[in-house]
């Protein structure tokens, strides 16, 4: 936690020099649902804010089947279905991306009070390509690429008690995303972006916590383009 804390710090610093930044506001819905014989499923439901909020910029769907070894090893396969607000000339639409995954998550405390997740994920894209046609953008075919990513994040009670079921917490987490294979479909660098996030939440009881923060993305793009948004986030946890 002590080189996640070090690391963030370093990449704020560097962002906010060498970087131009947006403003976004993203609203993500995490659930769970508990099933037999160490199964359960996952959702997710994500909007995302162009700059400025003006527009929404991304709906994401998201789900998985999860299957637990123990209380600390759950492995995760599932689809994601990503549509994203493209521009070409003064026509905008939206286009769609298909996303096959898998996961490994790994939990353990630190001190038996702060609880920390470890999360690989891999991905396979499928990623729209739009045109023009009829003043409207549409998906001509899709182009593939591989990502990887690799997820902490770390959750504080501040009440002090080590079987935490209610009560105000913060939260500070970092993901790192990173292309493999044939890159040509993406920026063509290995490096995709960072996902750094501070936050403070409310745990009502075992099953529900509601949480606002501050994210800070640095996106790689293509040749020397780079991007640094200052996103704020609301997010609720459901867990049934």
């Amino acid at each position: 936690m002590k080189a996640l804390i070090i690391a963030s710090v370093f990449l704020l610093q560097s962002t906010f020099l060498f970087s131009q930044a947006g403003f976004n506001g993203w609203y993500a819905s995490f659930n769970t649902l508990q099933l037999k014989n160490n199964f359960s499923l996952q959702s997710d439901i994500q909007f995302r804010s162009t700059d400025q909020l003006k527009h929404m910029n991304t709906y994401l769907l998201r789900a998985g089947l999860n299957y637990s070894f123990d209380q600390h090893i759950m492995v995760t396969a599932g689809y994601a279905h990503i549509f994203g607000r493209r521009s070409i000339g003064e026509v905008t639409g939206y286009i769609g991306e298909h996303r096959i995954w898998q996961q490994l998550l790994i939990t353990h405390k630190i001190g038996n009070l702060v609880p920390v997740q470890h999360r690989f994920r891999l991905e396979q894209r499928f990623l729209g390509n739009p045109v023009v046609e009829n003043n409207q953008i549409k998906t001509e075919d899709y182009s593939f690429s591989n990502r990887a990513r690799y997820f902490t994040r770390g959750i504080i009670p501040l009440n002090g008690k080590k079987q935490f079921s209610r009560g105000v917490f913060s939260a500070l987490q970092n993901e790192i995303f990173l292309h493999f294979g044939d890159k040509s479909a993406v920026n063509g660098k290995t490096f995709d972006q960072n996902r750094l996030y501070l936050a403070s939440g409310y745990r009502f009881n075992s099953k529900f916590d509601t949480e606002i923060g501050y994210m800070n993305q640095y996106i790689a793009g293509r040749a020397d383009r780079f991007s640094n948004n200052h996103i704020l986030q609301v997010a609720t946890y459901l867990r049934l």
